[in-house]
């Protein structure tokens, strides 16, 4: 019997959580978090990590194992799942992973290329225009030369603009094309779940997230890391947006609009790349008999 991968894969607040509980339960198997910022263990409320009682219902990796500090990559994270999965299918024929990081579920089902040298002349002069102009000119560039990787970036990363625009110019050829090239293959079957809403329903749900985290107590939470607010992993939806808060920049229900503004364009981002790939079998959020039936016969 072949080894099985199963990936839940969504938009932000669309229900994946207790579904894949669920289904983890059914098949008797364990979790992956393939979302790039629960990682972390100092941002929980704003990452909708999973909560101490649904750890303990199914046992999750990649959760809280990680500092805000800490250096973390796709790359990293391809090698680390693979290794994990060796050991998870020596006793299990099917293994879940779920999130919405849309890097790191491309880095398990395809890969990460091995990426051409950058000329160091080259990431001098564009780190130099960074400092001096900013970011919108070198993300406007790129944006020509690779309108659908930018189309999924986050706007704000200027690390992974400036290495996607390097790539650009270093080969000739758009970043996006590199990555789709040289799909690895994989020793087990992957099956991908895709979950989705009607668009109102979505942002319905999207908006009471974020006024539960406000409730469970985001703003304390953002408030501890504001002193690192420089770091690349703070720069997330929900904590950026009480940062400018914090600043005196933003009042606070500014602030929180902008947090359900930002969650629903990120949503979109997430389903309008999501779309693209035609593997993936959608359903409702609520119907587990259909991720049972999906999981077990592919």
């Amino acid at each position: 019997m072949s080894k099985k991968l199963v990936i839940v894969l969504g938009p932000t607040g669309v229900g994946k959580t207790e579904l894949t509980l669920q289904l983890a339960e059914r098949l008797n198997t364990e979790i992956i978090s393939c979302d790039s910022r629960q990682m972390f263990k100092e941002m929980s409320i704003g990452t909708a990590r999973p909560t101490e009682a649904q750890t303990k219902r199914v046992k999750h990796h990649f959760v809280g194992n990680l500092s805000i500090h800490n250096y973390y990559s796709c790359g990293r994270f391809e090698l680390e799942v693979l290794e994990l999965l060796k050991e998870l299918f020596k006793t299990k024929d099917t293994v879940i992973m779920t999130g919405g990081s849309m890097l790191y579920i491309d880095a398990i089902c395809k890969g990460i290329d091995d990426r051409p040298e950058v000329n160091q002349e080259l990431r001098d002069s564009l780190w130099a225009r960074y400092d001096k102009e900013g970011i919108d000119g070198i993300r406007e560039e790129l944006v020509k030369l690779d309108p659908d990787y930018a189309a999924q970036m986050d706007p704000h990363n200027y690390k992974r603009i400036i290495h996607a625009l390097e790539i650009c110019l270093s080969t000739g050829q758009p970043y996006s094309k590199l990555r789709q090239e040289t799909k690895k293959e994989r020793d087990f079957e992957i099956v991908k779940i895709g979950l989705n809403l009607p668009r109102e329903e979505l942002y319905d749900r999207i908006n009471k997230r974020v006024d539960q985290m406000m409730e469970e107590g985001l703003l304390e939470e953002a408030k501890s890391l504001y002193p690192q607010r420089e770091l690349n992993s703070l720069n997330t939806v929900g904590y950026k947006e009480l940062f400018n808060y914090f600043d005196g920049t933003w009042d606070y229900d500014y602030a929180v609009s902008m947090i359900k503004q930002d969650s629903r364009r990120y949503a979109k981002k997430q389903l309008t790349w999501f779309r693209r790939d035609e593997e993936i079998h959608w359903i409702a959020p609520t119907d587990i008999e259909e991720a049972v039936k999906i999981s077990t016969n592919g």
